[in-house]
């Protein structure tokens, strides 16, 4: 390419200037102006209200995603989970353009259905919007009544849906959205008074850990207790690879699903994603209904075992009880290496609950704890929860806030690690840490998502992966005298 064709740079600056800016988003008063800024958001650690509504709607057998909206949205929700599960992520689209920001979005939802059910024969189909049909005021419930009416869907499909508008919420918000409407819609006329089906209806929350998941079946089933595991990823992305495409590989069967009104316990393992989901439970479902948070660690991990053994009346089983002092021996192995390390979190609130109880219990020092998208109740059971350790003196916890204010913290403020997904690798980087990927989305690294990062098995996965980690830094830096054979 020529000079003359080239694209012209329209500010240029010396390379004195650049170094000289460079230095100073290092400094206490850039840290300053950064954590001052009220209309932009940099990096933040959170993804959009319909991504977590699609995580849903793929968890049930059958169900066939359905995004009102734009086609370019719908790609980025699938890409994200592609990327993430390395899977392939089936939805579909009505694929809104400028004629449906004008007139309305009705068309494209009609004519998209009929061609979903003709060529994929769902058995659900849930539908969730993106931000152009919200802010033209499209009316799901209308919309598909009519869809029905004029006979572009048969009556008889399931078709929740949820108003999930990417500028208000994030994932966790749309996960509880799309999933109460899910139940709403399969458990209609299905409750009958004095009926039990002695089954524990689990509802993991948003979590992109397959391993997690087979991880509360694994244990559940250890114990014998009958479960239905709500919007079951677990086998749609992880998938076995034989040569055959499936389509509809997994997830809850409707039929559970409906009758999930009658079950003898309900159980949420995350409050902050479950939110509507739970209140409508609890007016809706029999039986009892609890909400208790995720098993990270060996703490949070005997709560939820005895909570088990305590709804259902049975022990606790040996297998178990062999896990947990298998761990607590890994534990007591390795905690030299965590011990007195200072830590950054960034991720989803239940996520960070989890970690900050994992990292105490550990002698660590949870020291600057970011949700960028939560409430004051979050942050005032995080204080309460760093409170009960004097390793938990130190944190500081910041909601609201992105992964361009956890920078200035990092450089200005250092720790040893960053526990975080993929978008923290570039504060890690500048500050030269380490980054301890755990969470959503994972998208420069293999095979995590497969190991689980909860109950007992998910403490010692959790504490290898950080310990060993330091452990390679120090054989990577350390001069010739200390580069030993044992650490």
């Amino acid at each position: 390419m020529s000079a003359e064709a080239a694209v012209k740079i329209v500010t240029e600056h010396s390379p004195e200037e650049i170094a000289r800016v460079k230095e100073w988003i290092n400094t206490e008063e850039y840290k300053e102006k950064n954590f001052a800024r009220e209309a932009l958001v940099v990096n933040p650690a959170h993804a959009c209200q319909p991504l977590g509504a699609q995580m849903v709607a793929t968890g049930f057998a059958g169900a066939l995603p359905f995004i009102h909206g734009s086609q370019g949205c719908a790609s980025y929700f699938r890409s994200t989970f592609s990327r993430h599960f390395r899977e392939p992520a089936a939805a579909t689209c009505d694929a809104m353009t400028e004629d449906g920001a004008v007139f309305g979005g009705q068309n494209n939802l009609f004519e998209g259905l009929e061609n979903a059910y003709a060529l994929y024969k769902p058995k659900m189909i849930p539908v969730f919007t993106t931000c152009m049909p919200e802010v033209i005021g499209d009316d799901l419930t209308a919309f598909i009544k009519n869809a029905k009416l004029q006979g572009h869907l048969p009556e008889e499909v399931p078709t929740p849906y949820a108003n999930t508008p990417s500028f208000n919420g994030s994932h966790i918000h749309g996960y509880d959205s799309m999933l109460k409407s899910i139940l709403e819609t399969l458990t209609e006329g299905k409750s009958i008074e004095g009926k039990c089906t002695g089954k524990l209806n689990l509802i993991p929350g948003f979590d992109g850990n397959t391993g997690n998941l087979r991880e509360y079946k694994r244990i559940l089933e250890l114990f014998g207790i009958p479960y239905t595991l709500m919007a079951d990823i677990s086998e749609v992305f992880d998938t076995v690879c034989d040569g055959t495409y499936r389509l509809y590989p997994g997830g809850t069967k409707l039929e559970d699903a409906a009758e999930s009104v009658n079950g003898k316990v309900t159980i949420a393992l995350q409050k902050y994603s479950t939110t509507t989901t739970m209140k409508w439970i609890e007016e809706t479902y029999t039986g009892e209904k609890v909400t208790i948070p995720m098993p990270f660690g060996i703490k949070k991990t005997d709560a939820f075992l005895m909570k088990l053994s305590e709804l259902f009346g049975k022990p606790i089983p040996e297998k178990l009880k062999e896990e947990r002092g298998l761990a607590v021996d890994a534990l007591t192995d390795a905690h030299q290496y965590l011990h007195g390390k200072k830590f950054a979190l960034a991720g989803d609130p239940d996520y960070l609950i989890g970690l900050v109880s994992f990292l105490l219990e550990m002698g660590a020092i949870p020291y600057h704890i970011l949700c960028s998208r939560t409430t004051k109740k979050f942050e005032k059971e995080m204080k309460a929860l760093l409170a009960t350790s004097p390793f938990g003196a130190q944190g500081k916890v910041y909601i609201n806030k992105d992964l361009w204010h956890m920078r200035s913290l990092l450089v200005t403020d250092p720790v040893d690690g960053i526990i975080g997904d993929t978008h923290a690798k570039w504060a890690a980087r500048d500050a030269r840490i380490p980054l301890f990927r755990i969470g959503f989305p994972i998208i420069d690294r293999v095979n995590l998502h497969r190991n689980p990062v909860v109950g007992y098995q998910g403490a010692v996965n959790i504490l290898t992966m950080i310990a060993n980690k330091f452990l390679d830094i120090k054989d990577e830096t350390c001069e010739d005298q200390w580069f030993e054979m044992m650490r």
